[in-house]
C-alpha cells in the first residue's frame, strides 16, 4: 500500500471528505510522526505497534568492493516493533 492508496481509501471511507482533505490528513499524521521520532519520542499505536529511535553503536565494517576495513560511526535509526494484534493477524 502506498501513501496515495491510503489517501484514496480514507476519502472513500469517510463521507464528504475530498481527496485533497484526505491527503492533508495523511500528510499531517506522517509529519507529526516524523517530528516525534526526530525529537526522540516513542509512538505507540495500539493494535499496530510502536515506532521508536534506536542508537546503533559505532563499529568496524568492510568496504564491499575493496574489502578494506572502514569505520562506521554510531547513528540513530528509526525502528518499528510489531504489536501483538498485528503479529497474530498476519500469522493467520
Amino acid at each position: 500500500m502506498t501513501k496515495r492508496d491510503l489517501v484514496e481509501k480514507l476519502a472513500e471511507r469517510v463521507k464528504n471528505l475530498s481527496q485533497k482533505d484526505a491527503e492533508m490528513i495523511v500528510n499531517t499524521i506522517f509529519e507529526s510522526m516524523t517530528e516525534a521520532l526526530a525529537a526522540g519520542d516513542r509512538i505507540e499505536i495500539r493494535g499496530l505497534g510502536s515506532f521508536l529511535v534506536k542508537q546503533r553503536r559505532a563499529r568496524e565494517g568492510r568496504n564491499p568492493r575493496s574489502g578494506d576495513k572502514v569505520f562506521v560511526a554510531q547513528k540513530k535509526v528509526p525502528f518499528f516493533k510489531v504489536g501483538k494484534e498485528l503479529k497474530e493477524r498476519v500469522d493467520k
